[in-house]
C-alpha cells in the first residue's frame, strides 16, 4: 500500500523559504525515482523537479537555481527546498512515485501524496 505524505507549505512573502517534506511508505522508497510536480489555482500541473534513486537531480526551467531536490533514504524521506520564493510559486505541492517494473518511465506520476499548500503574497 503506497503512501505519500507531504509536509511543510506555508504563507511567506516574496523572497522566503519554505522546505517541504515527503514522508513515503509501502514501497521501498530507496529503489524509486521521484518527483515534485505542483498545481496553481486554476492551472494545470507542472512538473518540478525529479531525483533518481541514486542521486541525479533534474529541474524545471521556472525552479533552478532556487529550489532543491533531496532524499533521506533512511528515513524514506524526500525533500524540496524552496528558496527565493516568488508569487508564481503559489500552488499545492505533490510528490509522486513512477509505476513498477520495466515501463516505470511510462508514468513518473503515478502515486500522488495529497499535497501541501504552498502561498507566496
Amino acid at each position: 500500500h503506497v503512501q505519500l505524505v507531504e509536509s511543510g507549505g506555508g504563507l511567506v512573502q516574496p523572497g522566503g523559504s519554505l522546505r517541504l517534506s515527503c514522508a513515503a511508505s509501502g514501497f521501498t522508497f530507496s529503489s524509486y525515482y521521484m518527483s515534485w510536480v505542483r498545481q496553481a489555482p486554476g492551472k494545470e500541473v507542472e512538473w518540478v523537479s525529479s531525483m533518481h534513486s541514486g542521486g541525479g537531480t533534474y529541474y524545471a526551467d521556472s525552479v533552478k537555481g532556487r529550489f532543491t531536490i533531496s532524499r533521506d533514504n533512511a528515513k524514506n524521506t524526500l525533500y524540496l527546498q524552496l528558496n527565493g520564493l516568488e508569487p508564481e510559486d503559489t500552488g499545492t505541492y505533490y510528490c509522486t512515485k513512477p509505476s513498477d517494473g520495466s515501463s516505470w518511465y511510462a508514468d513518473v506520476h503515478k502515486f500522488w501524496g495529497r499535497g501541501t499548500q504552498v502561498t507566496v503574497s
